[in-house]
């Protein structure tokens, strides 16, 4: 893209629209030295362009909880955290059928079984596939799975009980990984979210700022996936758990969090960015970053720290004039 400054980011922004993307190898500073409501201008010129007034509304079921065996220093769930977090079996197909009625009765746009532990298998694995062709029958819902580091046989039968997308983060850039988790790899991320992509299944990944990272680590995570080719990007900010590894982990600002929404819609123009886990800390729970760059969130509750209502969100897309159909 060549030199670039504040000055000249509306002409950026044309040439976004017009094809042109950013690169790892570009000069990416403008993205830090524009001004924060400059640079979301652009975003939302950006993000009005490739979606539009849509904003794409998901939510979750937590359907296996705790007892994880993975040591994700962020993570309530690993069995290594003493965090109290509530621990289940995979819940009875009725419980998960009844929720996603209601979550559809109400507009919602997808709905994700999300499991703990490294990967899903065995019983419970079948147990899933029995529920989501279920839900296919019963429901208009889009459904998507988050099950961990699973293969690529799996990735082919989830697709033939009906899941269009798997949720799988890689959290972060490459340098910074080792720094949050050590038992299992980057790279057992990335060849997962591969083998989904080559089974046919659309692929949701993102991950979680305010862990420690600098700007280039966000920077680096959201050209990682542009090279996926993600186009649903999920933004968690970290909200310190007690008894974690990051418990005691400074929260970034709101400023630093809606820039950083900002600088993934100018790598990622064509994705849904999406706002998750942590939202609350943005200023009107959101409203200022669905006006800056996200085109997306999941609502409801988050796995293990609390979201924003399907009612509150419905409200205040209406304030805000966009819709979710």
């Amino acid at each position: 893209m060549g030199e670039v400054n504040f000055d000249n980011i509306d002409r950026i922004v044309e040439e976004i629209i017009g094809g042109k993307r950013i690169k790892n190898e570009d000069d990416t500073s403008f993205l830090l030295n524009t001004p924060l409501e400059k640079l979301q201008q652009g975003a939302l010129k950006l993000q009005q362009h490739f979606c539009g007034n849509h904003v794409d509304l998901c939510t979750i079921i937590n359907a296996r909880s705790g007892r994880c065996g993975e040591n994700c220093r962020y993570c309530a769930q690993a069995a290594c955290h003493k965090t109290g977090v509530d621990e289940y079996d995979f819940l009875s197909t009725e419980e998960i059928l009844e929720n996603a009625k209601a979550n559809e009765a109400v507009g919602v746009n997808r709905i994700a079984l999300v499991t703990s532990g490294r990967a899903l298998s065995g019983k419970d694995f079948e147990k899933a596939l029995a529920t989501y062709r279920l839900m296919k029958d019963k429901l208009t819902i889009k459904l998507c799975a988050s099950h961990g580091i699973i293969s690529r046989e799996q990735f082919k039968k989830l697709r033939e009980a009906g899941v269009t997308r798997y949720h799988h983060n890689i959290e972060t850039s490459e340098r910074y990984f080792p720094e949050i988790c050590t038992s299992h790899t980057y790279e057992d991320r990335i060849r997962t979210i591969k083998a989904a992509q080559a089974e046919g299944l659309e692929v949701c990944s993102g991950g979680i700022i305010g862990m420690g990272e600098g700007w280039q680590d966000r920077i680096d995570m959201a050209f990682a996936l542009q090279e996926l080719g993600i186009q649903s990007i999920p933004i968690n900010i970290l909200v310190p758990i007690p008894g974690t590894g990051m418990e005691h982990q400074a929260p970034i600002s709101s400023d630093d969090a809606l820039r950083t929404l900002a600088i993934f819609r100018f790598i990622n123009p064509s994705a849904n960015i999406r706002m998750a886990a942590g939202r609350k800390v943005l200023p009107e729970n959101g409203a200022t970053a669905f006006q800056g760059g996200a085109s997306a969130s999941i609502t409801g509750n988050m796995l293990t720290t609390s979201g924003t209502t399907i009612k509150e969100d419905m409200g205040l897309l209406k304030k805000l004039g966009m819709t979710n159909h």
